[in-house]
Order: structure tokens, then C-alpha cells, then sequence
């Protein structure tokens, strides 16, 4: 993608600084030029193109089409929305195919390969969104109510048939979400020595209809689950207490035998694109919101089955102060 700068202001400055240089050398005229370039830049050049990963979960699809509404309605961006999953979206940055992940929940593994220092340098942390990420094991506020005990987990094995399905191979079974999400479930089953077998539902969907269906029909279900999100106001659903998380416990990943942390989600971005001087880029340096705030969007797409354009339109036009932080 070419990023670059357009307008007679530009031209202005540049045959402004040409004239006034022409007897000083090109060196001189070529090193001035540059100079006036940057500056014309930083004093209001017009924003290009913004390559948008979108991962698949709700909540990130409305922290990114919020963002991307502020980009196009107030700096006039053309925004590249770009449905990937988290490991692809990092790949993306080293050709320019991504700008932005606005919403991670902590890869130290593609740290190492993409951060500078470890890695080939074309990533780098922007901060964080706002969102603090809390995953978990969780139950339907039903099962929580009429076998209290269920929410610790040295009880679960008890309780083991009651969970069986016919994919679980007569253990019990834990609801596993998208494989492609942070998730170390198949090793805190096998390490606490539970007889359980994770089977995956393939989607924030298809998880959300079960634990639904669990709630209304009274069904044994236990599953990865985390928040933010807006259907934990719909169904609150209830935590299991796996061992507390410790610094360090989730490594090597075979050996996690613990609870998953509390996460500050943060934006990962391209090396090359932060650098730009795109005024694209202090939007998302600025961008912070609260899990109140995407519930509120998540919900208008998930449950009001509004689209990600309008839903972000919405929420955007009901908070003039909010965007107003986050401009250049």
C-alpha cells in the first residue's frame, strides 16, 4: 500500500521552499524539500487508506467499526475492514495488508516474532483500548443456583457424566470456543486430572445458542466463556474458580494448570503505519473505551441485529464528547 500526501497546500510549501533554496545547492533543495514535506504533513495533510483487521468475536467488531466510523466521518479515511483470524492478522503487518488489531488479548508468542528486538520489528504495542479481558470456565446461572458446589473446581469431576454428550466420549464434556482464540483448555483439563474432553464450538455464535439453550432447557454445560461481553447481561452466566492464577503458570503451554489472568486489552499496530504521520494514527494511539461501551455496541449487532456500520454510527453519534478525545 503506498501511504503518502496530497493537497496544494503541499505543492505550495514545496515550490515555496524550491524558490527560496534555488541558490544554495540541490543538496540544499532536496534536504529542505524533505523538511517542508514532514511539515506540511503535520499541519494537516489528508488521511489515505486504513487497513482494519477484524477478528471474529462481537466485541472486537465493535471497538473496530467505532473506530473506523470516527476514521472515515472525521478524517476522511477510506477504512479496509478485513476478517482474519488473531495469528493472521499479525502476518499482515509486515506487508502492509494491516494497519491495526485494535483489540488483543495478549500473544507473547507473536510478540517475539514481530516486536523489535525479538522479532522482524514490523509490529509494536499502541497501548491500551480501555477493555479489560477476563476469560474463564462458566456455567448457566441454573446449574450455579441448585449445585452451588459446581463453581469450584475440584467438584467438577463428580459431576463428570452429568456433562457427557455424545461428541465427548463418555467423559464429560467442556465447551471449547473458536480454536484460534487464546485458550488453554485441553491442558488445565489434562493437568488438574479432569474427566473431561474439550470439544470445540467453532464460534462466539454457536457458543453464545448453547449456553442460551443450557439456561432455558436446564442442560448441564460448562465452557470457555469471557467478558466483555454483552451477553453476560442477558444470562449471567456464573465462574468456575480454577487455581488462582500465578505469574509464569501458563508457561510452557502443556504444562497450565491454572486460571486464565485478568487481561488489559491493548492495540497491536504496523511499525511502518505508526510511523507514517497518518492522522489515522493518534486516532487509535488515543482510542480508549470502557466494556460498558462495546457491550453496548456488541449488543446492537448481536441482539438489535443492527449492522456494524449503523451500530457504530449509533453509538458514535450518542457520544460526541468520547470521539472528541480521541481526535488529532
Amino acid at each position: 500500500m503506498t501511504r503518502g500526501w496530497k493537497g496544494g497546500r503541499l505543492a505550495a510549501l514545496a515550490v515555496g521552499a524550491t524558490l527560496a533554496l534555488a541558490a544554495c545547492g540541490s543538496n540544499s533543495i532536496d534536504a529542505e524539500t524533505q523538511e517542508n514535506e514532514k511539515k506540511a504533513q503535520a499541519a494537516g495533510g489528508a488521511c489515505e487508506e486504513l487497513n482494519m483487521a477484524v477478528n471474529p468475536w462481537v466485541g472486537y467488531e465493535a471497538s473496530a467499526y467505532v473506530v473506523g466510523t470516527v476514521a472515515e466521518q472525521e478524517l476522511g479515511c477510506t477504512v479496509n475492514y478485513k476478517n482474519l483470524k488473531e495469528d493472521v492478522s499479525w502476518q499482515g503487518f509486515a506487508t502492509g495488508e494491516v494497519d491495526v488489531v485494535i483489540e488483543d488479548w495478549g500473544h507473547p508468542d507473536l510478540e517475539k516474532k514481530f516486536f523489535e528486538g525479538s522479532g522482524d520489528g514490523s509490529a509494536m504495542d499502541f497501548g491500551p483500548n480501555g477493555n479489560v479481558g477476563i476469560i474463564g470456565w462458566y456455567v448457566p446461572p441454573w446449574l450455579a443456583e441448585e449445585h452451588p458446589d459446581i463453581l469450584e473446581w475440584e467438584n467438577l469431576n463428580k459431576y463428570a457424566q452429568d456433562f457427557a454428550t455424545s461428541e465427548s466420549g463418555g467423559q464429560g464434556q467442556f465447551l471449547g470456543a473458536d480454536p484460534s482464540y487464546v485458550q488453554f483448555d485441553e491442558a488445565i483439563v489434562e493437568n488438574l486430572d479432569l474427566d473431561f474432553k474439550v470439544v470445540f464450538s467453532g464460534s462466539e455464535a454457536a457458543s453464545i445458542e448453547a449456553f442460551e439453550q443450557a439456561e432455558k432447557n436446564k442442560e448441564f454445560l460448562i465452557g470457555y466463556f469471557y467478558e466483555p461481553q454483552w451477553f453476560m447481561s442477558v444470562v449471567p452466566l456464573e465462574k468456575v474458580a480454577l487455581p488462582p492464577y500465578k505469574e509464569g503458570c501458563q508457561e510452557p503451554p502443556e504444562d497450565v494448570d491454572c486460571d486464565y489472568p485478568e487481561t488489559v486489552l491493548k492495540k497491536i499496530v504496523s511499525t511502518e503505519w505508526a510511523e507514517s504521520g497518518d492522522p489515522s494514527v493518534d486516532l487509535v494511539k488515543n482510542f480508549e473505551w470502557t466494556n460498558e461501551d462495546q457491550n453496548t455496541v456488541a449488543k446492537y449487532i448481536s441482539q438489535d441485529k443492527m449492522s456494524q456500520e449503523d451500530a457504530a454510527a449509533k453509538w458514535v453519534e450518542e457520544n460526541p464528547d468520547k470521539v472528541k478525545a480521541w481526535l488529532p
